[in-house]
């Protein structure tokens, strides 16, 4: 599977809700009710953290 360019990266980025903070993500999660499918995650574009649709792998 071919990688992401980096212009491809950006439009995904640009999509997407950004939040200060990990716990400002997951408050958003909270308050939408959709708290136990998503996780936040840090975007090494723009820096900030989004929601992931996908909850976190258990380790």
């Amino acid at each position: 599977m071919k990688r992401p360019t980096r212009d491809e990266r950006h439009h995904a980025c640009a999509r997407k809700r950004r939040y200060r903070s990990s716990g400002d993500a997951l408050d958003a999660a909270l308050l939408a009710g959709v708290e136990r499918e998503r996780t936040a995650y840090h975007c090494p574009v723009c820096g900030q953290w989004h929601l992931a649709t996908k909850p976190a792998r258990r380790r």
